[in-house]
């Protein structure tokens, strides 16, 4: 099959956060590079990051500090982040917040002083939330695409990523094989640099918040490339999915955190309030605090009709909610729910993944070539991500690893940073390995993820056993296996999503398989890993984080040491 071929000095692999501030940093150090951004949708139109409601965490109010910041992270974090990644996040990202408002054009809320307003979020010490009412992610995306737009940034939107293709000898990344999804063509992008941005997307899940098009595809690929992944045990579930039943995809999608940090109350079905019993923080528990709680209710038999339970918001107000959350209203209203005056149902919706690829603070990878930001990482927050810490990641990383790839490319010699040679025979396989559906009887590809929804909900979710995650890793490869026995309907590759469906399940088959890999692996409970097995923290002076890669079929773990660099359990960083 022939492969169309196209260089570019910087490939970027993902329009969220972190693709498109990478995009406008390398172009501004660097405006002869030729930059490319690839999009599994359009650009502008899909991703993550579109999707954030709440807001963005930063210190910039009297009384609140980077470092104050810093110590909610990494103890929300359960003491498995990279504190130096944190540090990163939690200093870098006053700059950046300042960046989106003065030179990109975002309208935050703001105080009738005239200051940012920042809002109260769960699992902080300080109310540090900036944000566009609850529809933040909206406003910082349309105002980046508009700038990439402007610099006349290249684009290839509606192209998949589907492995990385390194030199013939292994040590470096040559380019990305993707697919034109109208065309159905394969396409080799040749890169010096390469961004991988792709986010997360733990929509393996029976309940999840992104989009369907979410599939993992970033980590599926950094695995078969061999890469290191850590903390891919931390699955992050957001306590207030909206619950509108089984029969629509409005099940899952989050209503944001800042309900509860306004005073919002969790009911169980005899609607009565029962955080208190679980957590002395109530409904502002962190995120696992609150899903386990809400979890064991729906397990005791005390759920809402749908089986999940109920958000209260009317006793602060109708009028008031409707105003502070104009979009949450409107979003219930759409399904027929009324959140400001009645009980709205909701459940655990996988969220966000805390593990992904190892990567230093300067976005650089074990490959050398490959640059990481975002979802895709891991290490920066640890066993647990603090609500608001999400975008300020994407966005912190991606202007660093923009600058990054930019200076990498300027200062390395030609033989290092020119266009390197693709090895043509780990094309040739993957073009094979992608068009296998084709060539194999259509199957029933609904029945496969109806039962990778089942297992990674009961077996691989919010509480975990060590019978559940090894029944979970049994099925994961009976999953696998019938997957790889079954092809799709008819010959025609063109813009056919039954093969985009396929390839969504090789995905999150395969990155499903490192997450209860390394749960197993995990015999202790910390952030959003809890094993009713073991249910103590362990011991946190000598904390370790997991590290799986793939070899061939099977997938390897280790372990590593956390580096407490900045401060230890047990203490507080000191504030100036």
């Amino acid at each position: 099959m022939t492969v169309k071929r196209i260089q570019t000095d910087v490939l970027i692999l993902g329009s969220g956060g972190a693709g498109l501030f990478a995009a406008l940093h390398a172009h501004t150090a660097n405006p002869a590079l030729s930059i490319t951004v690839a999009v599994k949708g359009l650009l502008g139109k899909c991703g993550c990051t579109r999707m954030v409601q709440g807001g963005y965490n930063v210190a910039l109010a009297v009384g609140d500090s980077v470092e104050r910041h810093f110590m909610d992270t990494i103890e929300g974090g359960k003491w498995l982040s990279n504190q130096d990644l944190a540090w990163t996040l939690v200093t870098k990202g006053v700059e950046r917040v300042h960046e989106l408002e003065n030179e990109l054009g975002c309208f935050f809320d703001r105080n009738p002083d005239g200051t940012v307003h920042q809002k109260a979020f769960a699992g902080q010490t300080f109310d540090r939330t900036v944000h566009k009412g609850d529809l933040t992610g909206i406003e910082i995306i349309n105002r980046l695409s508009e700038q990439v737009w402007a610099r006349g940034i290249g684009r290839l939107e509606e192209h998949r990523a589907v492995d990385l293709i390194k030199t013939a000898d292994g040590t470096a990344l040559a380019g990305v094989l993707m697919i034109d999804m109208h065309s159905g063509e394969f396409v080799f992008v040749q890169a010096r640099a390469v961004l991988l941005a792709t986010g997360g997307g733990p929509t393996m899940y029976k309940f999840h918040t992104p989009s369907g098009d979410k599939s993992c595809d970033g980590l599926a690929m950094a695995l078969r490339a061999g890469l290191p992944l850590r903390d891919m045990e931390m699955v992050q579930f957001h306590p207030t999915g909206l619950l509108a039943g089984t029969d629509t995809r409005m099940t899952g999608t989050v209503l944001e955190e800042g309900l509860r940090g306004a005073g919002g109350y969790l009911l169980n079905g005899a609607k009565e309030r029962f955080m208190d019993k679980y957590d002395p923080r109530g409904e502002r528990a962190t995120r696992d605090i609150v899903s386990r709680s809400i979890y064991m209710e729906m397990r005791e038999g005390h759920g809402s009709p749908h089986g999940g339970v109920y958000i209260q918001m009317h006793h602060l107000g109708p009028d008031k909610v409707r105003k502070q959350f104009k979009g949450m209203v409107e979003r219930c209203a759409d399904c027929g729910f009324d959140l400001a005056g009645d009980l709205v149902e909701v459940v655990p919706t996988a969220h966000y993944m805390m593990g992904g690829v190892v990567f230093q603070p300067d976005c650089t990878t074990p490959l050398k070539g490959l640059f990481a930001a975002g979802e895709d990482t891991g290490g920066v927050h640890g066993a647990n991500r603090l609500g608001g810490n999400g975008v300020a990641n994407s966005t912190v990383f991606g202007g660093i690893a923009g600058e990054t790839m930019a200076a990498w490319l300027a200062r390395g010699d030609a033989q290092e940073t020119a266009l390197r040679a693709p090895d043509e025979a780990a094309i040739d396989a993957s073009v094979a390995m992608h068009s296998a559906p084709f060539k194999q009887a259509a199957g029933n590809l609904e029945a496969i993820r109806e039962a990778l929804y089942e297992c990674m909900w009961n077996d691989v979710g919010i509480l975990r056993t060590e019978q559940g995650l090894k029944r979970g890793l049994q099925t994961l490869s009976e999953l696998d296996s019938a997957l790889s026995g079954i092809g799709v309907s008819g010959e025609d590759p063109e813009f056919n999503l039954t093969w985009h469906d396929w390839l969504n399940l090789k995905s999150l088959i395969a990155v499903s398989q490192a997450i209860a890999t390394a749960a197993l692996a995990r015999e202790n409970s910390r952030g959003a890993h809890f094993r009713e097995d073991f249910p103590a923290a362990g011991d946190l002076p000598g904390s370790t984080y997991t590290v799986v890669r793939q070899a061939g079929k099977s997938i390897e773990l280790s372990r590593e040491p956390v580096h407490f660099t900045r401060v230890v359990p047990g203490e507080t960083i000191l504030e100036p």
